[in-house]
């Protein structure tokens, strides 16, 4: 059986962008059974799992005494296994992998880089020196990434590994209408949201949050 660390409780803002959501929705979109191991801050302190994962970070994949970490290596591991993530032709693989290496690269740093002020740095004088370059350089980038989307339902011809990475890295901006402001790209996160793989993941990450609620209430 697959098993999926995971955290027992994160602040509302971040719910929805913990990284081992992405892997949930890549094992239901592989028809791939998993369990949760769900992890304190002392959990990811432990020296056993510190072995696993240097970092201390979630998510950690573990398979019949295989151990993965990052996000993105997992995903991929998963995406090997199951041809709905990753084409089987060698050229369709290649494409998917450059669109979800496209995603943590050249997407991913323009949107942490604005999460980060917007939620961290907020009243820093820097951050608000910082701010307009920072948000012109993302409307680029999503302009870009909107430009490829014209006239198409995925990145390719199909849905990929590449579409899952890409779609996660776009909610990271849910809080705010950076997407909204262009219709391909909106269109875009509303198709892979509306997909029931992409349906039952987000639950099962967010039932945990409310199990933990439940929990702290009852105490």
């Amino acid at each position: 059986m697959i098993s999926l660390s995971v955290l027992k409780w994160v602040p509302p803002f971040a719910r929805g962008s913990v990284k081992e959501y992405r892997v949930r929705w890549a094992l239901e979109e592989a028809g791939l059974a998993y369990q949760e191991r769900v992890l304190t801050p002392e959990d990811q302190d432990a020296a056993d799992y510190r072995a696993m994962q240097p970092f201390g970070q979630v998510p950690v994949y573990e398979e019949d005494g295989f151990c993965l970490f990052e996000s993105g290596a997992i995903i991929l591991h998963i995406a090997e296994k199951s041809e709905a993530l990753m084409p089987r032709d060698a050229r369709g693989r290649a494409r998917a992998m450059q669109w979800l290496l496209a995603a943590q690269t050249s997407v991913q740093p323009a949107v942490d880089q604005v999460t980060a002020l917007d939620f961290f740095y907020e009243e820093e004088e820097w951050a608000k020196l910082r701010r307009p370059g920072t948000e012109e350089f993302l409307m680029r980038r999503l302009g870009q990434l909107a430009g490829r989307l014209e006239g198409r339902d995925w990145l390719e011809d199909r849905f990929t590994v590449g579409d899952l990475m890409m779609v996660t890295v776009l909610r990271d901006l849910r809080h705010r209408d950076f997407v909204a402001g262009f219709p391909a790209l909106a269109a875009y996160v509303k198709r892979a949201e509306a997909r029931p793989a992409f349906q039952r993941a987000l639950a099962a990450h967010l039932a945990l949050y409310a199990e933990a609620a439940r929990a702290e209430a009852a105490a």
